[in-house]
C-alpha cells in the first residue's frame, strides 16, 4: 500500500502469532494513513497491527467519508482515531469457545474515540459518550458509512459487547453484498 503519507511497516515477525487460527495475511503495523481528501494524515493511537487488506479498506473510508464528514460537521480536519483492538488472537466478544474474532487475523479494528484538530468547540468526539447533537449526527453518519465500507459494522446499542466503541471488519461472507451492521 503505497500510498504517500502513509505510515505503515511490515510488522516484526516476533509479534506475530503463531497459532494457525491467528495467522494474518500481511501484517503491517499502522501509525498513519494519508487522507487524499485533506493535506494531511490520520493517525491511529496506539498504532494497531493489522492485514494490509484491513488497513486499505480503513483508509478508503477515512479519505471518502469519515474526513467529508468531519468537515462538514465541525470545519475541522480529522487527526487521529483512538483505536484498540486490532490484531488479538482471541474468539469472538472474549468468549471461551466458539468462532475465532476477525481481530486474530487483524482483519477488525476497534475505534473508541475521533480526534479532530484543535479550535473552537470539542475536538474529541467519544463513541461512548458524544457531546451534544453534532457529535450524535457525525457518529451516526460515521457508522452508517461504515456499513458501506466494511462487511461489519458494530457499534454502541448493538450489544453490551460493542457498548463503548465502534467495531469494523472486513469478514468474508457467503454473499459480497452482504453486509452486518448494527
Amino acid at each position: 500500500m503505497a500510498v504517500q503519507g502513509n505510515r505503515i511497516r511490515p510488522a516484526p515477525p516476533e509479534q506475530l502469532p503463531r497459532d494457525q487460527a491467528c495467522r494474518i495475511k500481511e501484517a503491517v503495523v499502522v501509525e498513519a494513513l494519508a487522507v487524499r481528501s485533506s493535506s494531511g494524515t490520520v493517525a491511529l493511537v496506539p498504532p494497531p497491527t493489522l492485514s494490509c487488506a484491513m488497513a486499505k479498506a480503513v483508509s478508503g473510508w477515512l479519505d471518502i467519508a469519515v474526513q467529508p464528514l468531519a468537515r462538514g460537521q465541525f470545519e475541522k480536519d480529522l487527526l487521529a482515531l483512538q483505536v484498540g483492538g486490532g490484531q488479538e488472537c482471541r474468539r469472538r466478544n472474549r468468549a471461551s469457545a466458539g468462532p475465532f474474532s476477525e481481530h486474530a487475523t487483524g482483519e477488525a479494528l476497534d475505534i473508541f474515540a475521533f480526534r479532530l484538530e484543535p479550535g473552537a468547540g470539542s475536538s474529541e468526539i467519544r463513541v461512548a459518550k458524544p457531546d451534544g447533537v453534532p457529535q450524535e449526527r457525525f457518529l451516526a453518519a460515521t457508522r452508517q458509512s461504515a456499513c458501506g465500507a466494511f462487511m461489519t459494522a458494530l457499534g454502541p446499542g448493538s450489544d453490551a459487547a460493542h457498548a463503548d466503541h465502534l467495531h469494523v471488519d472486513i469478514q468474508e461472507r457467503r454473499s459480497p453484498a452482504s453486509r452486518f451492521c448494527q
